[in-house]
Order: C-alpha cells, then structure tokens, then sequence
C-alpha cells in the first residue's frame, strides 16, 4: 500500500497540541472535505443510509482520526461499535497514519447483539503484539463509547466535543493533568480555548478517506471460497463482491477470475 496520499482526494490536516498549565494533549481538525470525499464514494458505489446511522458514522471517523492523531505513525487502528439505538447496527472503521487514511462503513444486515452497546478496539503494530479491548456503554453517542474505551483501555480521561462547521476536538490527560479542569469542560470552554490557556502547536498531520481497495484486493477473498460457492455467485456469469472495510462494491466476470486464479496459481 502506497503511503502517498491519493492526488483525487482531499487531505485534510489535524494539529495536536500540548495544553500548558493543564498538562493535556488537545487534538482538532476540521472534517467537511473529508466528509464530500465520503459521500462522493457512497454514490459511486450508490449506497444509501439512514441519516442517524450516518452521522453516527461521520462521528466515529472522526474520533478515529483525531485517534491516530495522538498515537505513533505506525499504528493501524479498527473499532466496531455494535450498537441497538436506533437500530441493531455494526459501525466499522479502520485508519493510518502512514499512509494518513480513514474509511469505514455500516452493517445493517445480521447484525446478532444483545445488551448494552459494545466498542471494540484492535491496534496493530510492527513488532508490537496486537492489542485489544472491548467496553460496554450506554445509549447511542458513539463519543461514549471513544471516551469509555479511553478510561478503561488507554487508562486516562478524554473528551471529545463537536464544534461548528463540523470540527471536532479531542482533549487527553498527560501526565499531571488537570482532571478536575477536564472532566468539568464544556463546549463553550472548548470554543474559547485559545484565549484563556497556553497550546503549543507540537505536530501537523494529513488524513483523507480512502480505504485503498480494489478488484485485485478482493479476488483472493473469492478464491478462498469453496467450489460450490464459487459456482453460487457466478451464476449469472457475473460476481459482485463488497469490500469488508467500506462497502465499495465491485464486479467481475468468472473468466476474469480464472485468469487471475491462473497467473497466481503457486
């Protein structure tokens, strides 16, 4: 996978910044290019979703990516968030930041759930073993859930807050935080920061919606598949194939597929 950025989409830059005096890591980036990219994809793709699903949705990629933000370049990050509020529902995403790339995508269909809503973190490294947790929370702010996942796995207080123009910021505790400070902000605190407390500006970084796949990525998928399936979904001549990770959905015919099983025959 290139780590260049692809030239069609926007990159949109996310700053984080050490907050003096309180001892806490501030994180922002304004999202609108970011979101026309996504829902560019969804109609490409003629994907359809209910609007509260789809602001849920927007919510978590943002999170992610002020996530990855705050984390080392070589993390890779996925989260689900089960949810049954307003519907049972499977919210998927998974970024970079080398390459700085966010996607994601919702389940609607056999969704199997019961309980409280679940968010379930897993994070990659190279030479690292993979981490993962799994919080319950309640209700359907999905900040909830990111800010429980926080308190519970990364063991330090978070806050995130959407502002106007559809920014967003995430606040951390560092070491020797004000606690106090940021368990009792608000929005209105948050919207005046840069007047009444001391950020210094520690690291710009670029992320835009992609997920990377194709065709060629997802014919292994298919060739893993056993013969009676394979005879299944090339039925027509034809299969359709969705990817996991954003819903792209892609075709190709049974003999561009046995070319393909040929060439990478071992």
């Amino acid at each position: 996978m290139s780590a260049l950025p692809s030239p069609e989409l926007s990159v949109i830059p996310v700053r984080s910044y050490f907050v003096r005096a309180r001892n806490a890591l501030l994180v922002r980036g304004k999202f609108q290019q970011l979101y026309i990219d996504y829902y560019l994809h969804l109609m490409q793709h003629g994907i359809q979703q209910k609007e509260k699903l789809d602001d849920m949705l927007k919510d978590t990629l943002a999170g992610l990516t002020l996530h990855l933000c705050s984390r080392p370049h070589d993390e890779t990050v996925a989260w689900t968030i089960h949810l049954k509020e307003p519907q049972r529902a499977n919210l998927f995403v998974t970024g970079s930041t080398n390459p700085g790339r966010v996607t994601g995508r919702i389940f609607t269909e056999d969704v199997k759930q019961e309980g409280e809503a679940l968010f379930i973190a897993q994070t990659t490294r190279p030479n690292h073993p993979t981490r993962q947790s799994m919080i319950q929370f309640e209700g359907s702010d999905v900040f909830k859930g990111v800010e429980g996942f926080y308190t519970t796995s990364e063991q330090r207080l978070t806050r995130l807050f959407r502002l106007p123009d559809e920014e967003y910021v995430q606040i951390s505790a560092e070491p020797d935080c004000d606690e106090i400070w940021l368990s009792e902000i608000q929005l209105e605190n948050v919207l005046e920061i840069e007047q009444n407390e001391t950020l210094t500006l520690l690291e710009t970084r670029g992320y835009q919606f992609e997920c990377g796949c194709s065709m060629e990525r997802l014919l292994p998928i298919i060739n893993r598949l056993p013969k009676d399936d394979l005879d299944h979904i090339f039925e027509d001549g034809v299969a359709q194939v969705t990817c996991p990770r954003c819903a792209a959905i892609f075709r190709t015919t049974k003999e561009q597929f046995e070319t393909w099983r040929a060439a990478n025959a071992a």
